[in-house]
């Protein structure tokens, strides 16, 4: 008894997407319509023939030591008998047992699908059941065509259905794209992402992990780290920088996809839905949404970057611009101090400056009045350090982290601080230090942002420096030391018009030309030069000693009236006699102005002295006189 077996010709070849999948689930279909028209008395059942994995997608249980696996339960005396329907699919034929028909099924291309089995034959003879069985066994083949045409159908609403979901969510993502583009700054860009995903995927858990601290406090993102608590496929996500998903065959449980641009990856968008719900969409488009944002994303650092540089270089421009206004260095030093407070935000700055004569470092400008004129060993706390390496610092928690002393940070109670030296032509000439009383305050960039003000700085100080000396040059008598004559007259007309008083001595050296005939010319400024340190050191720094020329010197004693400047003259006039090598002697002639004199001028002044030193050289010299 062998006949061909029965053949299902479905188009199967025209579905591209797992054809087998639709097949056996049209044969299960077709098989319980079919089953439902059988007598009471007989018994249909279907064994599954799969592969691939076939039977989890099914929900089939396999039959244990076969191949099959079966889609009703079987009676407990007919496994035994089931067992052998390998025989109807090996040879291709029909074959009847005790009570029982088999028939395989198989495809257009004559792969095995099935076994469609009847029980409940066994009181009829063998022709009748290969008759009969034959004939039941046909009107399947209608049955499962049916079903085809109905899981086709679905299959193509469904593919519909996909397709507009497809369409609709391409569209939201060019939309969301538009939006996110026209934002300029990276908190409202990774806002608008996430309330966009909330949107689309209600039921899913949206995490932004971003690899830099957020300064957005109201941003609800977290820090991704591998210490945290960030889960795997987050960090493989960001470290392969491409999206990787986890779940099973029914969609994605968990996806993690990664915020990058051009420059780099900026952090990661994790969905995880903890119910066990399933995300079904075509991961491509995601992925083209996170990508958008991770460019706009970008794009707002580099603008919001570019901006802070031009601001950097708009302020560097003004400080710069402000500090060559100036040629004194004290005002140089006063507003260079109170700029940097201003721009890093600061509690305190000093800036010191190194002297050459005392090798200390010595505080010019600070806004703590307790440290004005401080002096610093060349090796003493922060300066030293950078006085000694010749390279900036940066100190984050001086608690923390206090390698040394610094009297700086103990006397503020200061816990940040940068510094940076300051250079002329390549040597350190001072040190800049700004310091803030809470801990990790300053940020790199504040860091660099010092480093190149401080150039600027140093270079104003060159040039204040560079003026200064010309000026002393210019004022300053390159013999004697002492001021020129016409700074001398500068200062007495300045003076008579802000002060009550003041007094004029003017020193004569006598019989000068005797000293340079009889000794020569370098002993009689070698006496000059004598006669000018006695007479700078017996004087005020306030007061004003000047070469008036030749051998004459004067000096103006500001608010000192004629009583007092006949007690310096003598003072004078006595040590030049006594400290001088060769010994000279000099006459003084004095006169001096009070407010509310008929006529004060520097040539009256000036007259009145000269008037006097002539009574003291007529007078016998080595004398004063006062005018």
């Amino acid at each position: 008894m062998a006949e061909a077996s029965l053949m299902v010709n479905l188009p199967c070849r025209e579905i591209p997407d797992e054809p087998a999948l639709l097949l056996y689930r049209s044969v299960v279909s077709g098989f319980a319509l079919w089953k439902e028209q059988l007598p009471p008395e007989r018994e249909g059942l279907l064994y599954m023939y799969t592969t691939n994995g076939m039977e989890d997608k099914l929900g089939l249980d396999r039959e244990e030591g076969t191949v099959w696996y079966c889609v009703h339960e079987l009676p407990e005396d007919a496994r035994d008998l089931w067992k052998q329907a390998g025989f109807c699919l090996q040879s291709g034929i029909r074959s009847a047992w005790e009570g029982a028909f088999g028939v395989p099924l198989a495809d257009q291309d004559g792969r095995a699908i099935a076994v469609v089995g009847l029980f409940g034959l066994a009181e009829k003879s063998e022709a009748y059941m290969e008759k009969w069985g034959n004939r039941t066994a046909a009107a399947l083949v209608p049955y499962v065509l049916l079903s085809w045409e109905r899981e086709l159908s679905r299959l193509r609403e469904d593919r519909i259905r996909a397709r507009e979901q497809l369409i609709s969510c391409k569209e939201e993502v060019f939309k969301l794209s538009e939006r996110l583009f026209s934002l300029n700054d990276g908190p409202s860009i990774l806002t608008e992402l996430l309330d966009s995903l909330h949107r689309f995927f209600p039921n899913f858990r949206v995490d932004l992990l971003l690899s830099q601290d957020s300064q957005e406090g109201s941003l609800p993102a977290k820090p991704l780290s591998i210490f945290n608590g960030t889960s795997q496929i987050s960090i493989r996500a960001f470290m392969e920088g491409r999206l990787l998903t986890e779940g099973g065959p029914e969609g994605i449980r968990e996806l993690a996809a990664p915020l990058a641009g051009k420059q780099g990856v900026y952090g990661v968008v994790h969905f995880l839905h903890e119910r066990g719900a399933e995300l079904r969409l075509d991961t491509s488009v995601l992925e083209s949404a996170i990508r958008a944002a991770g460019a706009a994303f970008e794009n707002a650092l580099l603008y919001e970057q570019s901006n802070l540089l031009v601001a950097e270089l708009r302020l560097i421009n003004e400080i710069t611009r402000r500090l060559n206004e100036s040629l004194k260095l004290k005002e140089i030093y006063s507003f260079a101090s109170s700029e940097l407070i201003s721009i890093f935000d600061a509690d305190f700055c000093c800036i010191l400056q190194h002297d050459r004569s005392s090798k200390q470092m010595i505080v010019q400008a600070s806004n703590l009045p307790a440290l004005e004129q401080a002096k610093f060993t060349l090796q003493e706390g922060y300066a030293g350090l950078i006085y000694e390496t010749r390279e900036p610092v940066i100190v984050s928690d001086y608690r923390e982290n206090r390698t040394f002393a610094s009297r700086l940070m103990e006397m503020t109670d200061s816990r940040s601080l940068i510094g940076c030296p300051l250079y002329v032509n390549g040597e350190v000439i001072g040190v800049i230090l700004v310091t803030h009383r809470y801990p990790h305050y300053f940020t790199y960039d504040n860091y660099k942002l010092l480093q190149v003000l401080s150039g600027h700085i140093g270079l104003a100080m060159a040039n204040a420096s560079l003026h200064a000396e010309v000026r002393r040059m210019v004022i300053t008598d390159n013999l004697t030391g002492l001021y020129t004559r016409h700074y001398l007259n500068e200062q007495v007309s300045h003076m008579q018009h802000k002060d009550q008083c003041g007094s004029l001595i003017v020193v004569d050296i006598d019989d000068f030309k005797g000293i340079n005939d009889t000794y020569g010319h370098l002993v009689g400024d070698r006496i000059l030069i004598q006669v000018s340190t006695i007479v700078r050191s017996s004087i005020r720094e306030t007061d004003i000693p000047a070469r008036w020329g030749g051998e004459e010197l004067a000096i103006y004693l500001p608010q000192i009236g004629s009583d007092a400047a006949v007690r310096i003259a003598e003072r004078i006039r006595c040590r030049v006699l006594s400290e001088t090598d060769p010994t000279v002697t000099v006459s003084c002639g004095i006169s001096d102005w009070r407010y509310g004199d008929g006529k004060i001028s520097v040539e009256s002044l000036f007259y009145k002295s000269d008037m006097a030193l002539y009574k003291a050289k007529h007078g016998g010299k080595n004398q004063h006189r006062i005018g």
